[in-house]
């Protein structure tokens, strides 16, 4: 008989039970050839059964497609060893694999595949000198590999690395090596082994995985220093088999199962190797055995008033920030921070206030016929102290050659209410019937005022806009529709009197970010607001809205009661969205990388309805930015959502 091994020595402790994974009130895991009794695997198979059916499905947070991959994949077509590179692709295909990393021994070599092949993205790495390198695009990644045989080595000149390898893990289980090898001596047990093998395929190759508290340690010794993206190694070669004299051969490790098994899932904008390569140098990515459970759905956020980050970013730590790991099945979630167990609950939502710098990182684990096995890995948030220019505003001084005019009354309403009912004006000091930029603030409809914006005006009057800020009527003393009663009526007096002030009544533009973009969407959609002073939202330029509210019927109605309160109805009314067709004035919907939770999708919904129906929609993805600081930077000349708008604008002035 021959059973393929590898001649790597691992350390004695490089393989056992995570510190954290086995609780004192919970039991041991047990040992691979436990877990390959028939009864057992049978147990498991029913376990991932339910689970299947207990699995829901859960609409994204973030701004990232989950894309699954695996990494360290051998299939350099040798005639006597590796695979082949054709069953590679079957196999990913079957997996629901999207991407294979390839990691040729001393490669890459020239032949090997790069790019999509039949919707697989596979890029071509190396593995060489205890490291995989994957070189191209530029400037390429490299990641620590087979940790067991460097466990002390510093991570200068690497991006990464395995926080788990399957074939390490293989190797260090003795006694299934040596159960294996005793086969050949008995064939009645060797039949019956490969019956259970074609039965439970990917429980059986299951049965030696277990997390490795020597790559954990490592891995959180490097994140206590500096950001170290975490990813797992199939170490895939599809030439674990058995082979005696007269008897069946057994393949234990098909690329198939290896793919089920393990994966990186990558979160990334797009499937193309310069997105995937730099979600992996961030550490946009989890690490999950997806063979208990199709993790997807699964999120580790972090937010404040800031907004949403995930993993692999680095949040200021402003006000109260909020850890949420969300999971589409119940499991037991951990949380660490540098390493130390923070909180640990079995639910499929886990909520963690976070007031200490460091690097945030967790762990789903799943009960499996009684035993607890580790399911998902998540690649860290790091949170920072926030420094003193996080919220700093702009000057508030005007340039040369812009002046303001303060205080003007719009509308008539109780006394109480006056200073909600003005607006004011930035102009360009040269003469001329100007363009005219009505910008709405935000504030959750509860909170914000005109007089926080002259930085913005500013920005925009040196371009040679006329610039009208309107405040209005907040939240809770007043509820829906009071909001937008109140911006409709500034925007009626807008193209009533703005000529006055030299503006052009047939050039304005309405925009709004946050709440102030929920507003700015409602006018330029929906005609009940405008109506009763005689104008249509075609009479509307253009509709610049910035990271909006779109949709209050969905994820979103829990945060809306307070304004719009529980009607269905009214919160459809409420919703721009319900009103986007093919009438709508030209739209520009942007959304930033770390937007509110949901923003993003809201935004790419409207742009998609307004598409759909045939109307005019440019959507923006603004990168580096937050909730807050779009708003901040939009100031200054080099900021890509003021750029955005201006470009827009021009465009729609035949500039």
């Amino acid at each position: 008989m021959g059973v393929r091994c590898f001649p790597r020595l691992l350390a004695a402790a490089c393989l056992l039970i995570h510190a954290a994974g086995a609780q004192p009130n919970q039991p041991a895991q047990r040992t691979a050839l436990e877990r390959l009794t028939p009864e057992r695997l049978e147990s498991t198979q029913k376990a991932r059964e339910e689970f299947s059916r207990q699995r829901k499905a859960l609409p994204p947070v973030g701004i990232y497609t989950d894309y699954r991959a695996v990494l360290h994949v051998h299939a350099e077509d040798a005639p006597h060893t590796m695979g082949k590179r054709a069953e590679v692709l079957a196999a990913a295909k079957l997996a629901g694999v999207r991407i294979v990393l390839f990691s040729d021994h001393n490669g890459p070599l020239p032949e090997t595949w790069r790019g999509l092949k039949e919707g697989v993205l596979f890029l071509a790495g190396a593995e060489k000198d205890g490291s995989l390198v994957y070189p191209e695009p530029a400037p390429g990644l490299r990641f620590h590999s087979h940790v067991e045989e460097r466990p002390g080595r510093g991570a200068e000149g690497f991006d990464g690395t395995e926080i788990y390898n399957r074939h390490a893990d293989a190797e260090d289980d003795k006694e299934l090596i040596a159960f294996l090898k005793a086969l050949a001596k008995d064939p009645a047990r060797w039949k019956e082994f490969a019956a259970l093998v074609e039965k439970y395929p990917d429980e059986v190759f299951a049965a030696g995985v277990d997390p490795g508290a020597l790559y954990l340690e490592h891995w959180d010794r490097i994140l206590g220093t500096r950001h170290f993206t975490g990813v797992g190694a199939n170490d895939a070669h599809q030439n674990t088999i058995l082979s005696a004299p007269g008897l069946p051969k057994i393949t234990l490790d098909p690329y198939a199962v290896s793919f089920r098994n393990l994966s990186t899932h990558i979160l990334a904008r797009e499937l193309t190797p310069e997105s995937i390569a730099s979600s992996l140098r961030e550490g946009r990515a989890y690490v999950s055995h997806d063979w208990l459970c199709d993790p997807t759905g699964f999120a580790f956020v972090a937010s404040n008033n800031l907004g949403l980050y995930e993993a692999g970013d680095v949040i200021p730590i402003v006000g109260s920030t909020l850890l949420t790991v969300r999971t589409p099945l119940p499991g037991i979630i951990k949380v660490f921070r540098n390493g130390a167990l923070l909180e640990e609950r079995t639910t499929s939502r886990l909520e963690l206030q976070a007031r200490e710098p460091g690097a945030y990182r967790s762990e789903v684990w799943l009960m499996v016929d009684g035993e607890p096995r580790l399911w998902i890995y998540a690649n860290p948030i790091y949170l920072e102290k926030a420094g003193p220019d996080v919220l700093k505003l702009p000057p508030m001084e005007l340039s040369a050659g812009v002046s303001a005019v303060r205080d003007i009354p719009y509308t008539e309403g109780s006394p109480d209410d006056a200073e909600k009912h003005r607006l004011d004006i930035y102009r360009p000091s040269s003469p001329g019937a100007r363009p005219v930029l009505f910008f709405i603030h935000g504030g959750a409809w509860k909170s914000g005022d005109r007089k926080l914006y002259p930085p913005l005006a500013n920005r925009f009057a040196k371009e040679g806009y006329v610039v009208v800020l309107p405040s209005y009527r907040l939240s809770p003393k007043h509820k829906h529709p009071a909001q937008l009663e109140d911006v409709a009526a500034a925007l009626a007096w807008t193209f009533k009197n703005i000529a006055q002030y030299g503006g052009n009544p047939q050039r304005i533009y309405v925009s709004g970010q946050s709440a102030g973009g929920h507003l700015a969407a409602s006018l330029g959609l929906n005609p009940q607001w405008l109506a009763p002073y005689g104008i249509k939202p075609a009479d509307i330029r253009g509709v610049l809205a910035l990271s909006g509210v779109y949709d209050l019927t969905g994820a979103l109605q829990v945060q809306a009661p307070n304004v719009f309160g529980e009607q269905p109805e009214i919160l459809r009314q409420a919703s721009p969205i319900e009103y986007a067709g093919a009438g709508a004035p030209p739209f520009l919907i942007t959304y930033c990388q770390w937007d509110y939770a949901f923003l993003p999708q809201q935004a790419e919904a409207l742009h998609r309805k307004l598409k759909d129906a045939g109307a005019r929609s440019e959507l923006i993805f603004v990168p580096r930015e937050n909730h807050i600081s779009e708003v901040l930077h939009i100031v200054n000349e080099n900021d890509a959502t003021s750029n955005a708008m201006l470009r827009s604008m021009r465009q729609a002035e035949g500039n």
